[in-house]
């Protein structure tokens, strides 16, 4: 599930992408959406600033990333699918939710608050990386999540401040790395919750290495295909 192009008011594009090679590899068959509204606002990402003046609609710009087969939200159902997986970007609070606004008091998207408990409800897994945990934590009353570190830790957790969001939303938060963890074979960490099949990795919300962040993302695509028993 999409939301938008672009880390600053849509998804974040390597997170996108990092999911589709996963998922390509572990084997699935991938169809993706987005809901059709507008963005909170467009964001110039050479300046880092709103474009005045300037609109988009979410649906119409994640076709970017999808190349061009994407649907409606509106047509995901449960019964066509075996999982659902959210990457993050600043969409997923401003065009998904309204977290970016509201914080703990935010709103999330109807049909994205639909597909979650429908999932939810037919026992199926749902994935999320970066900021997209928060929508679980808003949508699925105690839902265990990451989004790796609850300190800032001199800048290397930038968003570390959402942790402390996603206990006020409801949420059990779960301190997670994006390092490889020793052993054997080299794991990049994602939180499985296993009663609510929630699978999160931090991601971008950490200031590391790309290839980190895409291995985490690795770790956590190959454990939502897991639970799905498939």
């Amino acid at each position: 599930v999409l939301s938008g192009c672009g880390v600053y008011d849509g998804t974040e594009i390597h997170e996108a992408s990092a999911i589709l090679v996963h998922l390509s590899r572990g084997g699935a068959e991938v169809q993706m959406y987005a809901p059709d509204v507008p963005q909170m606002h467009v964001i110039d990402h050479s300046k880092g600033q709103p474009a005045e003046a300037e609109s988009r609609n979410v649906l119409v710009e994640s076709a970017r990333i999808a190349r061009g087969k994407i649907a409606n939200l509106a047509k995901l159902t449960t019964t066509d699918h075996d999982a659902v997986i959210f990457p993050g970007g600043f969409g997923a609070a401003k065009n998904l939710s309204t977290f970016a606004v509201d914080g703990k008091d935010c709103k999330v998207n109807k049909e994205v608050e639909r597909v979650l408990k429908d999932f939810h409800k037919a026992g199926k897994p749902i994935g999320l990386c970066c900021i997209s945990p928060v929508l679980a934590a808003k949508v699925l009353s105690g839902a265990e999540v990451t989004v790796g570190h609850e300190e800032e830790e001199g800048g290397k957790w930038p968003y570390a401040g959402t942790a402390g969001a996603i206990k006020e939303l409801g949420g059990k938060h779960c301190v997670k790395e994006t390092r490889a963890v020793f052993s054997l074979t080299p794991f990049y960490e994602a939180h499985v919750d296993t009663k609510n099949k929630v699978v999160t990795t931090p991601a971008f919300m950490c200031e590391t290495e790309l290839h980190k962040i895409f291995d985490g993302i690795g770790a956590m695509v190959k454990n939502v295909l897991k639970l799905t028993g498939k």
